[in-house]
């Protein structure tokens, strides 16, 4: 749980009645129609009385490669990950998306919102991966959008001149830990951190701005 004192507020009308929810995958490589997803780490966002976003609460998913799995060893190296190392307590694809998607449209409900979009660093690779295991599963109730998503790259880009996430992280002035990276569950924590940093900064300078104006037109 977030360590924030604040009220909860409903952000149906925040991003058009989307609610983002920040996703990262670890997988067996990179194609999404033949590699394994071995890990997804989920961030559910909250939004305060001021209208800023802050993180809620993590989830986190072992999943097993499904049959016929590709398993790239030069993937395997980066994330770290024995797919059968039996202290991963893997559950079934279908398992993890059907608990994951629960969970969200429990939030999307919450927040009065109609829909998921998937907030992701090179977001369009986890949404591929994502929808690849919804179809090869035949997951039903999938509360994410289906196509469009909030790409933390753009985002870092734009603020920070900086694309990749450890060095846009940094450049937020926030904690990176490299021994933790190309877990699932750090880097959507990191990638929320990031996303919500950009939003609430955005936010208040506009906040500015519109003060800015309505004391010049007086």
């Amino acid at each position: 749980m977030s360590d924030r004192d604040t009220a909860f507020v409903p952000m149906g009308r925040r991003f058009r009645g989307f609610l983002p929810v920040v996703i990262d995958v670890e997988t067996g490589g990179f194609d999404a129609s033949t590699d394994a997803l071995l890990q997804i780490g989920a961030v559910i966002l909250h939004m305060d009385s001021k209208g800023e976003l802050y993180r809620d609460r993590s989830l986190s998913y072992q999943l097993e490669p499904f049959d016929g799995a590709r398993l790239d060893p030069r993937s395997l190296a980066v994330n770290g990950i024995d797919p059968y190392h039996p202290l991963r307590l893997a559950v079934p694809e279908r398992q993890g998306l059907e608990d994951l998607f629960k969970q969200v449209r429990n939030e999307v409900k919450a927040n009065r919102c109609n829909r998921a979009i998937l907030v992701g660093h090179n977001a369009a690779f986890d949404l591929a991966f994502l929808n690849s295991a919804v179809s090869r599963n035949d997951v039903k109730r999938n509360p994410f959008h289906g196509f469009s998503c909030l790409d933390t790259v753009s985002f870092a880009a734009m603020a920070y001149g900086q694309t990749v996430l450890a060095r846009a992280v940094q450049a937020a002035n926030l904690s990176w830990d490299s021994s933790e990276a190309h877990s699932a569950l750090y880097d959507a924590e990191k990638t929320a951190e990031l996303f919500c940093t950009v939003i609430n900064r955005w936010q208040a300078c506009q906040a500015l701005d519109e003060a800015f104006l309505r004391e010049a037109g007086g």
